[in-house]
């Protein structure tokens, strides 16, 4: 689906192309003040499209165009819009309307690396939704080598503690003794720590390197972000 055919809210899309808080934009709706397609609306829970003609009293609204950003998350930082006590992804982001923005595929705190952030709700469901498989590699630093048995078991499926059905086939890519790249097309809760811990063994580091075929950007440091290019975008 193209991201003109997407709809949105009509208060998350005025609020998401103008300076106007949701609130605001509720509040103006409620007036009367908001024309969709030369219709009067009173609804701020109304569906409308990307390509909808939206009117603002006399000013004709812009559709907002969705935002995609590659972090390099940091160790330490929670993979979440909002937490009490623990700094979050989104808290690294200075950019308008920082609160429109959600995370598509989520880290650990204690783990680093790749992460996708935008406010397009149907491009991150392309990349999360577990029927659409999508890979992901992860540099991983090991307590103990594995053994050729341990890495056939990755690679053909092993089965999880508490879990009835196996992991599909992992690719492991051995790198050292106790560094590996690892490869999977699942998306289970701690699957990769709890792949291993099946195998007596513990991750000491997790790094995630790609997310389906786009790469980890090298020069971000740790904590820094960038747009995507239409290109990366495009992957998904």
């Amino acid at each position: 689906m193209t991201a003109l055919k997407a709809v949105i809210r009509i208060d998350r899309f005025i609020s998401n192309a103008t300076s106007l808080s949701r609130s605001q934009v509720q509040r103006v709706i409620r007036a009367g003040r908001v024309r969709v397609d030369g219709v009067q609306i009173k609804k701020a829970s109304l569906p409308v499209r990307l390509d909808a003609e939206v009117y603002l009293d006399e000013s004709m609204v812009a559709p907002p165009l969705p935002r995609y950003f590659m972090l390099n998350k940091p160790i330490g930082v929670v993979s979440a819009a909002h937490d009490p006590s623990q700094r979050t992804v989104l808290d690294l982001f200075d950019v308008p309307k920082r609160t429109g923005l959600h995370i598509a595929g989520r880290l650990d705190i204690d783990s680093s690396g790749l992460v996708l952030v935008t406010d397009d709700g149907q491009w991150s469901h392309r990349i999360t939704a577990p029927s659409n498989h999508c890979p992901k590699s992860y540099a991983v630093t090991l307590a103990e080598p594995l053994t050729a048995g341990q890495i056939s078991k990755l690679e053909t499926g092993l089965l999880l503690k508490g879990e009835t059905k196996p992991t599909k086939p992992a690719t492991v890519e051995q790198l050292s003794a106790l560094e590996l790249r690892l490869t999977i097309t699942e998306g289970r809760y701690h699957q990769v720590k709890r792949m291993f811990a099946a195998l007596g063994n513990h991750v000491e580091g997790l790094h995630r390197l790609s997310i389906g075929g786009l790469l980890l950007d090298q020069s971000l440091l740790p904590g820094e972000y960038r747009p995507l290019t239409p290109r990366e975008v495009g992957l998904f």
